[in-house]
C-alpha cells in the first residue's frame, strides 16, 4: 500500500470527525434547536477509510455504527490506523536484516593507503585509479616484469603453464591437483586483467565517470581482493 495515500485519508478523516464532533459539543452546550447537519461528505469517505483501516489491522474498520450521531468510534479507529500507517516504513525499516558494512580502511593497504588522501578529496575517479595502479606496480614487483601491459602481465602472471624464462608465474596456495585449485588460478588470472581492462583503463582514460562513494567503493573492494591474492601467491620460476 501507499502509506502516504493513507496517511492523506485518515488524516482527512481525523480532522473531518474531530470538526463535527465539535460542532455537535458547542450545540449541547449553548442547549440550541440548530443542530449541526449530517455530515454526508464523513459518510462518503468513511467508506474508503474502512477499507484502509482493515488493511492496515484486519477487523479494525468493523466498529459499530453511528447512533445519534455518535462518531467517536469511527475517529478512534481511524486514529489508530493513521499510527500504524506513519510507522510503517519505519518499522519494516527496523525489522529489515541489518545490512553488513564495508569499511574502506579495512582494505587491503595496496588499495586504501594510495586511495585515502584522494578519497578524502572527494576524488573518487583518481583514488580508484591510484589503487589500480598499485596494483600493477605490486604485481610487476613481484614478477620482476616491467615489460608488458597491466592486462598482459595478468594474464600471463596466473596461467597454468608452467613458467619459461622471463615469465615466471604466481601459484595460489592450495592441492594444485586439485580441481578448485586450477579454478582459482583461472578466476584470478581472467579477473585480475578484466580489473584491468574495466577499472583500471576506464579509470585513467575517462575524463570524467561520475562514479559515486559507492560504486567507487566497490571498485576498491574489487581490487582488494585481487591485491589479497597477489600477495599470498609464490612466484614459481623456470628451473
Amino acid at each position: 500500500m501507499d502509506h502516504s495515500f493513507a496517511i492523506e485519508k485518515l488524516t482527512e478523516f481525523v480532522e473531518g470527525v474531530t470538526d463535527h464532533l465539535a460542532a455537535v459539543e458547542r450545540a449541547l452546550k449553548a442547549q440550541t434547536t440548530e443542530w449541526p447537519e449530517f455530515p454526508k461528505d464523513l459518510v462518503s469517505q468513511e467508506v474508503l477509510v474502512r477499507q484502509i483501516e482493515n488493511v492496515y489491522s484486519p477487523g479494525l474498520g468493523d466498529y459499530d455504527g453511528h447512533a445519534k450521531d455518535d462518531w467517536y468510534a469511527a475517529r478512534a479507529a481511524a486514529l489508530h490506523a493513521l499510527g500504524l500507517a506513519q510507522s510503517a516504513e519505519e518499522m519494516a525499516a527496523f525489522l529489515r536484516p541489518t545490512s553488513p558494512a564495508l569499511a574502506a580502511d579495512d582494505l587491503h593497504p595496496w588499495i586504501w593507503d594510495p586511495a585515502a588522501p584522494l578519497w578524502a578529496a572527494e576524488a573518487y575517479q583518481d583514488a580508484v585509479l591510484a589503487a589500480a595502479r598499485t596494483v600493477n606496480r605490486r604485481l610487476q614487483q613481484k614478477l620482476g616484469r616491467h615489460d608488458v601491459g597491466e592486462y598482459d602481465l595478468a594474464m600471463q602472471a596466473f596461467d597454468l603453464k608452467d613458467p619459461v624464462a622471463g615469465k615466471p608465474r604466481l601459484r595460489s596456495p592450495g592441492d594444485r591437483t586439485s580441481p578448485s585449485w586450477r579454478a582459482r588460478q583461472e578466476g584470478a588470472k581472467y579477473m585480475t586483467a578484466g580489473a584491468f581492462l574495466a577499472i583500471r583503463n576506464v579509470a585513467a582514460h575517462e575524463e570524467d565517470t561520475d562514479w559515486g562513494q559507492q560504486e567507487a567503493l566497490e571498485y576498491l573492494a574489487t581490487l582488494s581482493v585481487i591485491a589479497h591474492w597477489v600477495e599470498e601467491c609464490t612466484v614459481e620460476t623456470a628451473p
